[in-house]
């Protein structure tokens, strides 16, 4: 399998995670700060940049949907975001469900013993990395039943 990119794609920060070369576990890389939501430019060259260092196929991208099942802005702001990426990297995006993501990561964070304002600096690649591992996990399971 090839190295999978995961995103968690927020209005202030992208969180990045990546798999191992084998697809079974994600890492979490680094988190990218925002200047502007509406100034991706150079969040797109970051990313471009690490999927070019970690030598990725495809990105896993957390998809916001409402509880409801429902999209909302956040979400469509992410399917612009998977346009604009696959246009610029020519790789391709897979949406992946993030409901609840950020409250596992957070419940992570708490668990380990981190404390609250110290959180928010971990977050978004804490949830990179729940994005990307649901997505292999999900892949992994799939591909045992072919064999």
């Amino acid at each position: 399998m090839n190295r999978v990119m995961g995103l968690d794609f927020g209005s202030k920060t992208v969180g990045v995670a990546v798999s191992d070369p084998l697809g079974i576990t994600a890492q979490g890389v680094e988190i990218i700060r925002r200047e502007s939501e509406n100034k991706l430019r150079r969040t797109l060259a970051r990313i471009e940049a690490l999927a070019a260092e970690y030598q990725v196929t495809s990105f896993v991208l957390g998809f916001p949907k409402n509880m409801n099942n429902t999209i909302g802005e956040r979400a469509e702001k992410s399917l612009a975001f998977k346009e604009m990426l696959e246009r610029r990297t020519g790789l391709p995006v897979v949406m992946w469900d993030e409901r609840l993501t950020t409250v596992e990561a957070n419940r992570t964070l708490m668990e380990s013993g981190v404390r609250r304002e110290k959180r928010k600096e971990y977050i978004d690649k804490v949830a990179a990395v729940y994005i990307l591992q649901g997505y292999l996990d999900s892949h992994e399971r799939k591909t045992d039943g072919q064999n």
